[in-house]
């Protein structure tokens, strides 16, 4: 790290009394006299930590390397030096972030590196003025508070200072772990939880009045593309239903601004989990078009390393028996960033649609870099056991599943996007559809409930097809690329 983080870093560690003897510092003072900083050698690179790693290893020393910021990152030193490292026992660390420490600066603990975030490309770095600006001192209400998204949303606004924080979900389990998780690092912090679905209209109104929030984040989702294939009246009840009693609870309720997280899957889509998602976009945007104070936002983005059910969670299970590694196609892509950086994106991009309260309905693309191949992140997370592709590890192509696209897109082709942020594309739409009302969304219900799949998922497409507009087919003639500022 820099040479001021490394010297807090140290005088830090000698005042914690933690067992770690540091060996040397790998820093971005090149070309300078210093040689070393508080007696520990400060080593000219990379390479010539290596050496001290390799020596030490070689004398049955356990060693690890902590990096104290963005200078140097695991993702610099490459794959196969990595599963180099691992397979040889030495540690990852990294110092804790601010959420981490359940917004304790002082506290000196490291933190291994997951895997998730091996993988993954340099995080995208914010400044957390605006997002601080946006819960510090706010009542917060996250629905899916026990799942991946939702829970680290949890975690984020505690760190942030919001005063209160309520956490639905219909998931005993996960409501109870981020519950106990959030009283454990935030014990001040006032919270209430409420074991509720979305789908049951009386009482998420019911918890929106008595908890009067300034800001809700509507988390809340099924998410699996196979699964909703099978199962498209659960997802009707859930995405689409669920999302419409949330933002009217929300509007009845007077909440300031409601943020509903959307997914790559809603854009063009052929499966019923992206249609539903898409439909719960439209959802949002109608209610902001209708009566009350709410501002609403819509924020969509791609997959999320490590999330519940998610590729390299699999990929990691399929490696630890012994292989092999289960991908559908050779070719497919997908976008990728790590959860806490999603998290921090959804909520840079709140900020920004706060700041603008007369401006148009706020539909958000987190811009995610270049889609990654399967394929190659199945390589790379081999590589990371130590492991070679093909020899120790066999790497095997299934077939696509029903409803599983080769490649997703950030952006319909109904749609036209520009850069209007940090990482932070604006949607809008170039033709506009049907307008989502209450009485497609209680069509919708009336046959989900029935449980009549084959219609539920008829009724849905010829829904999507008028909100989307897909058949002015002259309009869409032109593809309008993204702008970028």
């Amino acid at each position: 790290g820099a040479m001021d983080r490394a010297e807090t870093f140290l005088r830090e560690l000698a005042r914690s009394g933690e067992p770690y003897r540091p060996a040397g510092i790998v820093t971005d003072n090149k070309g300078a006299v210093t040689r070393e900083l508080r007696g520990v050698p400060v080593l000219s690179d990379a390479v010539a930590a290596f050496e001290i790693l390799d020596d030490l290893t070689a004398h049955d020393i356990e060693a690890a390397i902590v990096f104290l910021d963005d200078l140097l990152t695991p993702v610099d030193f490459g794959v196969e030096r990595l599963g180099q490292l691992r397979t040889r026992g030495v540690h990852l660390l990294r110092v804790p972030s601010l959420v981490e420490m359940g917004g304790k600066a002082d506290e000196p603990v490291m933190r291994k590196f997951e895997l998730e975030e091996l993988l993954a490309r340099p995080p995208v770095r914010l400044a957390d003025g605006p997002l601080r600006a946006l819960v510090a001192g706010k009542r917060v209400l996250v629905t899916g508070a026990g799942g991946s998204i939702g829970s680290e949303i949890c975690r984020q606004v505690a760190s942030l200072g919001c005063g209160h924080l309520v956490l639905i979900d219909n998931s005993e389990f996960g409501l109870f772990k981020i519950d106990q998780e959030i009283g454990t690092r935030w014990p001040t912090l006032s919270r209430r939880e409420y074991l509720y679905d979305v789908r049951n209209k009386a009482l998420l109104k019911e918890a929106f009045e008595a908890e009067r929030a300034d800001v809700v984040f509507h988390a809340a989702a099924l998410k699996h593309v196979p699964l909703m294939e099978k199962h498209p009246c659960e997802s009707v009840l859930t995405n689409v239903v669920g999302t419409w009693n949330v933002a009217e609870a929300a509007n009845a309720a007077d909440v300031k601004h409601m943020v509903f997280i959307s997914t790559d899957k809603a854009v063009d889509p052929p499966n019923v989990m992206g249609a539903t998602k898409r439909l719960a976009e439209a959802v949002v945007r109608a209610q902001q078009t209708g009566e009350g104070n709410t501002r609403f936002s819509v924020v969509r983005f791609g997959n999320v390393l490590g999330s519940a059910g998610s590729v390299v969670p699999t990929f990691r299970a399929q490696i630890e028996r012994g292989g092999p590694v289960t991908l559908t196609h050779p070719d497919i892509e997908r976008y990728f960033m790590t959860i806490p950086e999603a998290v921090q994106l959804v909520l840079h991009a709140t900020a920004h649609s706060a700041g603008q309260p007369d401006g148009p309905l706020g539909v958000f693309v987190l811009d995610m870099g270049k889609p990654v191949k399967i394929i190659d992140l199945a390589r790379q997370l081999i590589g990371l056991y130590g492991k070679v592709p093909g020899k120790d590890i066999e790497i095997e192509v299934t077939g696509l599943r029903p409803g599983e696209k080769l490649f997703e897109e950030l952006v319909d082709s109904s749609e036209v996007a520009e850069m209007c942020g940090q990482s932070l594309m604006c949607v809008t739409d170039r033709i506009e559809g049907a307008r989502m009302t209450e009485r497609m969304v209680h069509k919708l219900e009336q046959v989900a409930r029935h449980g009549d799949n084959l219609a539920a998922r008829t009724l849905i497409f010829e829904v999507l097809a008028r909100v989307r507009n897909v058949g002015d087919e002259r309009a869409l003639a032109e593809v309008v690329p993204i702008k970028r500022a």
